[in-house]
């Protein structure tokens, strides 16, 4: 058994690498790996325990949706704050509702049942969306609005999802109690998160270890504190930790960028055994029998609830008709729907899988059909920007205390005024120092005669704040 999963992780790191190439959401390659190891292709390992898979899940996703609000900087969620956050909460109550009545109409469900289907799949998928606006830039306000908002809209769908699986499954309370309890979930999980994104900093701080390792356990350790005494004051614990991620991206401790880079690769190890036991866990020989029901699912949720909901939520604000289209065309479904899709057959709603299968199958249309096809909207609507070269190469400042410097990376434009100057003539104040350049993927070592060309990558060690001081000894536009 450890062999074969040692080879599907490492089948799944280097797919990942080759689906970038042809475009295609690696949610889809995990999966597909997933399905030739399952039960239905070479049946190598045989796995159906969805309940196992729910609580498995929900503990990987505290460190993704925490990894996600980590990454979220706080210029950009100021510049979309109000629809990027008004699509994660409002819009995708207005999404499960609308999908809900449609899907209600079109295939003769329970009322009920239709919202439990509809709010399971309501959020989008902040890694595949960011994975997309990364590999294809948009102009404008619209990448920012669906990066803020893939990422902050998974625990309404959460929220949502348990109050009509709990409903369903007698456990319900009535309107007033669910309001009221739904408000203090959301407000109970932002003040936890932002308690403990303080007690984090504060702990960081004073840790001084010479060991990078413990303050990867520190965080992990807060993380899950972060989680279980939101439990305890009975709110939400995935916005909890997905409000304490954010508070904490955006302040300075010690060991910041090097805990970064562990949650990071905690989270996309996350996604990968993820995606692969959800693999191991669908059969795809059903698919055949629910393929009408979840075609008409995806087609609703594409072409009718999620363009309403987009268009109730940016009104009050300023997009282009471009800008709106491209919002509404960028809801690609990923991870937290499949999960949600086990709830469920944990509470004993599903016996037969099928809620999961035409969850299953919903998913991987919208990111075969959208995810595939943003960017190429993005151009065809004018809205899409080249694409920066990345470096093979990285510098990072790791301090064991709270550092006034920080290390920049600045992308030297064509009309940057510095452009075939030496770096003596800039003018840099003394503390501003630049520490290496990388030029046609080489590191070069600069010197005081060592002119500035078009394309270089500039590391930049700085204090924090100078950024604008750069920018201007640059001649940047």
């Amino acid at each position: 058994m450890i062999l074969l999963v040692a080879l599907l992780l490492v089948a799944a790191v280097f797919a990942a690498k080759m689906s970038l190439r042809f475009g295609i959401p690696v949610l889809v390659v995990f999966i597909g790996i997933g399905f030739i190891a399952g039960s239905d292709v070479l049946n190598l390992i045989y796995f159906d325990d969805a309940a196992l898979t729910k609580k498995i899940a929900d503990l990987i996703l505290i460190f993704i949706l925490f990894d996600g609000g980590f990454r979220t900087s706080r210029s950009e969620l100021r510049s979309v704050a109000g629809p990027a956050l008004s699509l994660a909460t409002v819009g995708v109550a207005l999404t499960a509702l609308a999908l809900g009545f449609f899907v209600h109409l079109a295939l003769g469900l329970d009322f009920v049942r239709a919202l439990m289907i509809s709010a399971i799949i309501s959020s989008t998928d902040a890694a595949a969306v960011m994975s997309i606006t990364r590999r294809n830039p948009i102009a404008g306000k619209a990448a920012a609005t669906l990066n803020v908002e893939s990422a902050a809209n998974d625990p309404m769908a959460i929220l949502l999802t348990l109050a009509f699986v709990e409903s369903l499954s007698g456990g319900g309370s009535g309107p007033l109690a669910f309001t009221l309890a739904l408000v203090w979930q959301l407000a109970g999980g932002i003040a936890v998160g932002a308690l403990m994104s303080r007690v984090a900093a504060w702990l960081f701080d004073r840790l001084g270890s010479e060991s990078r390792g413990y303050y990867d356990v520190l965080a992990v350790g807060l993380i899950l504190l972060a989680y279980a005494l939101s439990g305890l004051a009975r709110a939400n614990g995935v916005i909890a930790v997905f409000f304490m991620g954010y508070w904490l991206g955006n302040a300075e401790f010690a060991g910041k960028r090097g805990v970064g880079n562990f949650l990071e690769s905690l989270s996309a190890f996350g996604n990968i055994a993820l995606f692969l036991m959800l693999g191991l866990l669908a059969f795809p020989s059903r698919f055949v029998l629910i393929a009408g029901e979840a075609l008409t699912v995806a087609v609703l949720l594409i072409f009718v609830a999620r363009p309403l909901a987009v268009l109730a939520c940016t009104l009050p604000f300023r997009y282009t008709a471009r800008e709106r289209l491209l919002i509404m065309w960028g809801g690609v479904k990923g991870a937290v729907p499949i999960v949600l899709a086990t709830y469920p057959a944990a509470y004993g709603l599903d016996p037969e899988g099928e809620v999961f299968s035409v969850i299953f199958f919903a998913v991987l249309a919208s990111c075969l059909f959208q995810g595939t096809s943003l960017g190429a909207l993005a151009r065809r609507l004018g809205l899409a920007m080249p694409a920066k070269p990345r470096s093979l190469h990285t510098l990072e400042l790791h301090s064991l205390g709270r550092s006034d410097y920080g290390m920049l990376e600045i992308p030297v434009e064509v009309d940057f005024a510095a452009c075939g100057r030496c770096i003596a003539e800039l003018g840099l104040d003394h503390d501003i120092l630049i520490s290496s350049i990388v030029r046609r993927d080489r590191l070069i070592a600069p010197r005081g005669d060592t002119r500035i060309e078009a394309g270089d990558l500039l590391f930049v060690l700085a204090p924090r704040g100078r950024d604008a001081d750069i920018a201007k000894a640059l001649g940047a536009p």
